[in-house]
Parts: structure tokens; C-alpha cells; sequence
């Protein structure tokens, strides 16, 4: 099966300044790393805090350019550095960031949110453009009225579904998603990720997943990659990879998480959903 994103090799480094007294150096960030990920089908990328798995969402993102090694997006390679990526190119792939508080401009309502990267990338006509954002708030689980309020005006998880419908209005083939439920509440988590799953299914999506909750990943991945200190340490599908960890930083990360069923906080939020529907005959 041909891969809708694939990374060969790939590194990033920065400049790094000695202070007064110190050498200036460079840091690699990103060591060589190679994947590929289907069409339909979510890599998880695991790591603790500093392991470079955020730098590589942001070169699979297009948002920095790889200091080498190769991005291929639908067969075609892509390098910022070389060559600025069409709007086509670029609506293909769209980023859903972790904090839901600081992605949305707090000054636009909800509905200008959604039709911003319509006005920028495209010439819909403005009542096409409001059709649209309003169908994409009914899929997320939002409502019309929804389209004029301010995002202050909602929660946590309203707010990431809002992030999640404003990736979604340009049809991408792939979101990078950034320790997107990581700041929600369990709860909220589970409904975010059953969210995730359903999108996935009804749009053909291709996810990046990066995260260091071991739970989460388990209940969404199809495979895993491990990053520690830039390389990736061990590859493969979720089944093998939870099942017999082969790398010891991996059985170290696994051996250090806490676990925290998100099947059965998501079976739990279907029976309140249900219970609810039933005492109000909808």
C-alpha cells in the first residue's frame, strides 16, 4: 500500500550560542529518523519532554524545514528549504496543537475562525464559505449558534473541537496532532479521541499522533515510534509494541507511565450519552 506521508533519514539542527565564555554548537534535534504512515492509518510518536518528537511534527507539519533527509508527501518530496510548498500542497497537510486556550485568536468568533482558511486559500463565494463552517461545527459536535460566539465563551474540549473543525475545512489528507486531548480533562480526553476516530473513518484521514500518554496511544494508534534523544529507538505496530517492548528505553517509558483506561472512560461517557438520550426521548 503506497504511503500517504513518508520521512527518509530526516534531521533537524540548531545553532546553539556558547554565552560569553562557552563555544557555539549545533544541537541535533531530529537524528535520522524514517517512517511511513498509510493512507486511514495513525503513527503515534512517543517520547518524554525534550525528545525531539515536537520538532518532527513540525517538519511533517511543513511549519520548519528538515536540516536533511528527505519528506515525501503523496509520492512527492518536499523541502521548504529548497522550494515553498503550493496552497494545494499545503492544504494537504494541517496541525491541531496541544493547548486549545492559546490556539484560537480570542478576538475572532468561532465562525471567522472556520472560514479564515477558506478567505486565505480559496475564492468560495462568503455564503458558501459560512455553509461550510457551519456543516464542519455539526461534525465536530458543535452547534449553528455556536458560529457567532467568541472562544472564551466555551470549554477546554469545545475549544480543541473547534481547532479540530478549522484543520478540517480545507479537505487535508493528513493532521498532525500534537498532544492534542493532553490538556483536557480524562473525561473530555475520551470523547475527543472517540471524535478523532470517527473523522478518521468518514474522511480517509491520515494522523500523525504525537504523545507521551502510553494509553492514549494504545487506544488510537496503528503504529508506534519511539523517539529518545532525537533517534527513533524502536518501530513497529501497536500490538508489538506494547506486547514486547525491545528497546530498554521503551520497556524504561512503559515501566514509568501510569495507565489510565481510556476504553473505559469512553464506555463510560457512551452509557451517560445514552442515559441522557433516553430521559429526554432523543
Amino acid at each position: 500500500m503506497t504511503a500517504v506521508i513518508e520521512g527518509r533519514g530526516l534531521t533537524q539542527d540548531y545553532r546553539i550560542s556558547g554565552g560569553l565564555f562557552g563555544k557555539a554548537g549545533t544541537l541535533r534535534a531530529v537524528n535520522g529518523v524514517s517512517f511511513r504512515v498509510e493512507r486511514g492509518k495513525t503513527l503515534a510518536i512517543v517520547g518524554e519532554s525534550g525528545s525531539g518528537k515536537s520538532t518532527l511534527a513540525r517538519i511533517i507539519a511543513l511549519i520548519d524545514t528538515q536540516s536533511g533527509g528527505e519528506l515525501l508527501i503523496e509520492g512527492a518530496e518536499v523541502n521548504l528549504g529548497r522550494r515553498r510548498p503550493s496552497p494545494e500542497l499545503r492544504s494537504k497537510v494541517q496541525m491541531v496543537f496541544q493547548n486549545p486556550y492559546g490556539s484560537l485568536n480570542p478576538r475572532q468568533k468561532v465562525g471567522d475562525v472556520l472560514m479564515e482558511p477558506l478567505v486565505i486559500n480559496t475564492r468560495i463565494p462568503a455564503a458558501e464559505r459560512r455553509d461550510r463552517a457551519e456543516a464542519m461545527l455539526a461534525k465536530v459536535g458543535l452547534a449553528p449558534e455556536h458560529f457567532n460566539r467568541y472562544p472564551h465563551m466555551f470549554s477546554g474540549g469545545q475549544r480543541q473541537r473547534i481547532a479540530i473543525a478549522r484543520a478540517l475545512m480545507l479537505n487535508p489528507a493528513i493532521l498532525v496532532l500534537d498532544e492534542p486531548v493532553s490538556a483536557l480533562d480524562l473525561s473530555v480526553q475520551a470523547q475527543v479521541l472517540n471524535l478523532l476516530r470517527d473523522l478518521q473513518d468518514e474522511f480517509g484521514l491520515t494522523y500523525v499522533f504525537v504523545s507521551h500518554d502510553l494509553s492514549v496511544v494504545r487506544y488510537l494508534a496503528d503504529d508506534v515510534m519511539v523517539i529518545s534523544k532525537g533517534e527513533a529507538v524502536e518501530q513497529g505496530t501497536r500490538e508489538a509494541v506494547f506486547a514486547a517492548p525491545q528497546h530498554p528505553y521503551t520497556r524504561q517509558l512503559f515501566a514509568a507511565t501510569p495507565v489510565t483506561d481510556v476504553e473505559a472512560i469512553r464506555a463510560r461517557v457512551e452509557r451517560r450519552s445514552a442515559a441522557r438520550l433516553a430521559r429526554t426521548g432523543g
